[in-house]
């Protein structure tokens, strides 16, 4: 397993690869750290069903408002105490919040993911490579390389260990695309899961870092990821 691969040239959404990847058809689907419930809506008419599980009070209070996806329960809960049966999924899906569990709590993470999937289910795992302009920016106010380490490392150790088996990696990454600085202010700032609190010189230099990107059509970055897919061995239980 690696952590990074600076050679991946693939520009792509997400989903484009889910759906060329995993059996979604039929699937029964937990999605961990929903956010926005972006990613759940696009998965959500191709599967039977998802519980889409958020950790922020806030955001998931704004996902009960949603009432035209009638196959999704939206719950409030952490990947490392996933409120679910044993062996109740064909799929868990976590979409770049790995590295948002605490650190201690990221084992606890992976095994909870083992232990809801059916034997033989699939885990997609997607997290951001440390790498890239926009990561440049975000470094300034919060550097996730320590975290993002520790999420591979959480990932790795679950599978030397036989928790789960590695089925591959894939590595690509997906445009992000802003119109102002008030918009990544918006969406990347001011987010309700981290409290972002930037004094007013470090606030400047973030600007003035974003508007070197910033053109007449805004700013458009290349993000780079890594998907680690994970299968729960055919015999496994809980």
């Amino acid at each position: 397993m690696k952590i990074s691969d600076p050679s991946a040239e693939l520009l792509c959404d997400e989903y484009e690869l889910i759906a060329a990847e995993l059996p979604l058809e039929h699937a029964q689907v937990l999605e961990l750290g929903c956010g926005k419930a972006e990613k759940t809506r696009a998965i959500a008419q191709k599967v039977a069903a998802i519980v889409a599980l958020e950790v922020d009070a806030i955001q998931h209070a704004l996902n009960l408002r949603i009432t035209d996806l009638p196959n999704v329960s939206f719950r409030q809960g952490a990947a490392e105490e996933i409120p679910a049966a044993d062996c109740s999924f064909d799929i868990v899906m976590m979409f770049k919040s790995l590295h948002h569990v605490p650190t201690s709590k990221m084992d606890r993470a992976l095994s909870e993911i083992r232990r809801v999937l059916k034997p033989g289910g699939l885990a997609w795992i997607s997290e951001p490579v440390y790498a890239g302009e926009f990561n440049e920016i975000l470094r300034l106010f919060h550097d996730e390389k320590e975290v993002r380490e520790a999420a591979f490392g959480a990932v790795r150790r679950a599978v030397d260990d036989a928790r789960l088996m590695l089925v591959g990696q894939r590595f690509f990454a997906t445009p992000g695309h802003f119109d102002s600085f008030a918009q990544f202010e918006e969406r990347v700032i001011r987010v309700t899961h981290t409290d972002h609190r930037l004094a007013p010189e470090l606030h400047a230099a973030v600007r003035r870092k974003f508007e070197t990107h910033l053109t007449a059509t805004g700013a458009d970055f290349r993000n780079p990821l890594r998907v680690d897919i994970l299968r729960k061995p055919p015999d496994g239980h809980g």
